[in-house]
């Protein structure tokens, strides 16, 4: 699972997880094959799986329904716990 840190504007940083690699081999894609039942080149999957590009909603739902899953199975966070 690959860890993100998204920084807000406020301060307030909240880490997003995804398992993108994982769900992907499960399924035998390579990142090509992905990208293009998804619509996105295999260079988007390689980043958003490095944690170094964010996706949109559309393509993490095309992702999701490409992978039989649920958005939730491939993306996770977790509130900062010092965050009033």
């Amino acid at each position: 699972m690959t860890n993100i840190l998204v920084n807000f504007k406020k301060g307030f940083a909240m880490p997003l997880y995804n398992c993108l690699q994982e769900k992907r081999k499960e399924h035998k894609y390579n990142q090509a094959d992905l990208g293009a039942l998804v619509g996105v080149s295999r260079q988007t999957i390689s980043l958003i799986e490095r944690g170094d590009y964010h996706p949109s909603i559309v393509v993490c739902l095309r992702l999701a329904q490409v992978l039989d899953c649920q958005v939730e199975d491939l993306f996770t966070y977790k509130e900062d716990e010092n965050h009033d």
